[in-house]
């Protein structure tokens, strides 16, 4: 793990176990990180303990409904139209094919589906087809989820109004670091959208990714920025980066190790004690004893089928076996 000095950790742990709160200060993060690896995991367990099944784990998938030529220009996504990652960009996929890939994916075990398009932000006439796709996941009994970039208030209640469950839009890293990352889109932006899902009544999926070159003072900043959010995000996925050749950060400075991984969950769990804490990308190439420490340390919802938008995830035999392995049940 990153060194941390003594001196930025406060004398004593300033936080109610348990009590979802708004106002942590950096310094309690620091603690946090800091603690010996079987305490944090000892704290953080038992906070997952007060507010969930500790043997249960919910299953989400996700598809791409629109894939690649991205204006954006994040360092880590194969869909940006502006590297060369042999990606090419598609239309819109239409609804019934959705919906059929949703259908499967109930079947398979999931209960939220989750769609992603590779937009800056979605024009109105896009919102017609992605509102029938949420109408249409909600009428086969999942929860429903998108992530279609900046969005406006009015393109907000209509996807509330369609019934959509979820908004994702990930903060990605610190606000320190995130100009290393992107530059076509301010943190700022970020938090507007978030704001803006959360006050048309739409639950928040916001959460970030390490091991792209971010130093430990950014995983406390990640963390911090989520903690601090006036509500914090439902649900809260922790990606590890899957580095795909012809973005910016293929050959980029050494991941995170996987201790410092299983880590980043357990204080996300401490700070964000009533948001689910999905381990998200990086699966594939994880061991099972790391997946299995993340889900002690209080990750409780994975991403199930074999892609995540464009990039691998382990198949669906291997989680489920490692769930029955753990005596742990899929929900």
């Amino acid at each position: 793990m990153d060194s941390i000095t003594n001196d930025c950790i406060p004398a004593e742990a300033v936080h109610s176990p348990g009590v979802a709160r708004s106002d942590w200060t950096r310094d309690e993060i620091h603690y946090l990180f800091r603690l010996s690896f079987p305490e944090l995991l000892f704290q953080a367990q038992s906070i997952h303990r007060m507010r969930f099944d500790p043997a249960r784990v919910q299953v989400s998938t996700l598809l791409s409904i629109k894939t690649g030529g991205c204006p954006e220009d994040c360092a880590y996504c194969p869909q940006s139209a502006a590297y060369e990652t042999g990606l090419k960009a598609e239309k819109m996929m239409d609804v019934a094919a959705v919906l059929a890939e949703a259908s499967a994916a109930k079947a398979a075990g999931a209960s939220r589906f989750c769609m992603g398009a590779a937009w800056r932000a979605p024009k109105d006439r896009d919102l017609d087809a992605v509102c029938a796709m949420v109408e249409g996941v909600k009428a086969l009994g999942l929860e429903s989820c998108v992530t279609l970039g900046m969005l406006t208030a009015p393109q907000a209640g209509r996807l509330k109004e369609a019934g959509l469950d979820y908004y994702n839009h990930n903060l990605d890293t610190s606000p320190e670091f995130y100009g290393d990352i992107i530059t076509t889109r301010t943190y700022q932006d970020r938090l507007d959208t978030l704001e803006t899902v959360r006050d048309a009544g739409i639950n928040v999926c916001c959460g970030g990714i390490v091991g792209m070159g971010e130093s430990l003072e950014d995983r406390v900043g990640m963390i911090h920025a989520l903690a601090t959010l006036p509500t914090h995000p439902e649900s809260v996925p922790i990606n590890m980066l899957v580095r795909v050749e012809g973005t910016p950060l293929a050959d980029g400075a050494a991941g995170i190790d996987a201790l410092d991984f299983v880590r980043t969950i357990a204080v996300a769990r401490i700070a964000m004690p009533a948001s689910m804490v999905r381990l998200s990308a990086g699966r594939e190439k994880m061991s099972d004893e790391t997946q299995a420490l993340c889900l002690l340390a209080g990750a409780n919802s994975i991403f199930y089928g074999p892609k995540l938008l464009t990039t691998a995830n382990p198949a669906q035999d291997r989680d489920m076996a490692l769930l029955k392995r753990l005596g742990m049940t899929a929900r």
